[in-house]
């Protein structure tokens, strides 16, 4: 029995092919198109090629060029197969058999027997001039491509702009009528409006609670396109990155209350100096907080160290959840991009927070990176979920634009 690589667009001739094949013994591995027939040929290690001559991708005068170049294919027969092709040109640039179309299957089964065993078809006279008008044919075929490819780029390029106007624009509309609303739901919380009723107040804290939220996704649009555009600029002014962290923790410990979280700190007594943007820090840092609780189930905890490292102010979120899979550990900093989208729809999100994490610690002269499994102790208590690391530098560059940043989602 051989195994038998078939390079075929049309169905019904596969099948034809593979019954009688398989009726004699062999083995028939299929192909759609000449770059998967390629790649299926090398991964398979075949005894014989079999090819058909117009076939998208890579055609089959192509295939044959490119399995020639692949080690430990010199001597495996290709035979290209075909109603409408160059027989000389087939042998000159490496097929050894060449079958007409419609095949015969009285007879079919044997012919590759032939080839499996040896036989190959006689190079035509000229063979050099054909592989010279091959590569010419090949080389203007690339060119097409190359133009083709190119126009699709512009395109994107174009589809990418309109998108981030689009975000930009929706946001933009989108955040300005949230500034009343905001301080209007403040105003009647406070009964600076006048006096309320308990339910009345319960229905306003509801309510603040929910355009905090929507608050906040704008605000993590907003980002991702100044990041996306350059329009983003920070800040440079000086901060305690300790106070920083405190904020944070104190607005962020109700919630973790709530959702009967463990939130366990570990802050050094000491103030840590920086320069940069204490606002947009404190907003990364709420990101990785924000995360932890979307994927610690309840009862699950979340530790929080601050430290000092080769002259960065570091951040370790680690927390007691599932963790990270190694796979998926780099595209999570990836714009959209969620590792399950099940939980991301369960718990809320955008995808966002991450890749705005890191991007505001690189404007900061920093970064965020993930271990998971980790295996953190902090507060005495262990850590084996993911552990998120967020560092700046104490004196953050002068040019803070994110628009000398790498994109988001790339």
């Amino acid at each position: 029995m051989a195994r038998i690589v078939h390079i075929e667009d049309d169905p019904a001739n596969r099948l034809l092919v593979r019954k009688l094949l398989v009726r004699a013994g062999h083995e028939v591995i299929e192909a759609e198109d000449g770059i998967a027939g390629v790649r299926v040929a090398v991964a398979s290690k075949p005894e014989l090629v079999l090819v058909d001559l117009n076939i998208p991708g890579l055609d089959g005068f192509e295939v044959a060029l490119r399995l020639r170049a692949e080690p430990g294919f010199e001597r495996v027969p290709i035979v290209a197969i075909t109603a409408e092709g160059d027989r000389d040109t087939s042998l000159s640039v490496g097929c050894d058999g060449f079958l007409q179309k419609p095949i015969d299957a009285r007879t079919f089964a044997e012919t590759i027997e032939r080839y499996l065993g040896g036989a190959r078809d006689a190079p035509p006279p000229q063979r050099d001039l054909r592989l010279r008008e091959q590569s010419q044919r090949i080389v203007s075929h690339l060119e097409e491509k190359v133009s083709e490819l190119s126009r699709v780029n512009e395109r994107l390029r174009e589809a990418d702009a309109a998108r981030t106007a689009f975000y930009r624009n929706v946001t933009h509309e989108l955040a300005t009528p949230m500034t009343p609303i905001v301080g209007y739901v403040r105003l009647l919380l406070d009964q600076e409006l006048g006096a309320l009723e308990p339910a009345q107040l319960r229905a306003l804290a509801s309510m603040q609670d929910c355009v905090t939220r929507l608050r906040q996704i704008i605000d993590n649009l907003l980002d991702v396109t100044g990041l996306e555009t350059g329009r983003m600029h920070f800040a440079h002014m000086p901060y305690d990155f300790r106070d920083v962290v405190q904020r944070v923790l104190k607005v962020h410990r109700p919630a973790f209350e709530d959702a009967r979280l463990l939130l366990v700190s570990e802050l050094q007594d000491v103030s840590l100096p920086a320069v940069g943007d204490a606002d947009r820090l404190g907003r990364a840092m709420a990101q990785l907080l924000d995360n932890a609780a979307k994927f610690v189930p309840e009862g699950g905890r979340v530790g929080v160290r601050v430290d000092r490292l080769d002259g960065l102010l570091r951040l370790c979120v680690a927390d007691s959840g599932g963790g990270v899979p190694s796979e998926r550990q780099r595209r999570i900093f990836e714009a959209f991009y969620q590792v399950d989208g099940s939980v991301t729809r369960q718990h809320g999100g955008t995808g966002v927070g991450l890749a705005i994490a890191r991007r505001t610690a690189r404007g900061l002269g920093g970064d965020v990176t993930v271990i998971s499994p980790c295996n953190e102790l902090i507060g005495g208590v262990e850590f084996r979920g993911a552990a998120f690391f967020l560092t700046v530098g104490e004196r953050a560059p002068m040019q803070l634009d994110a628009g000398s940043s790498p994109r988001l989602g790339v």
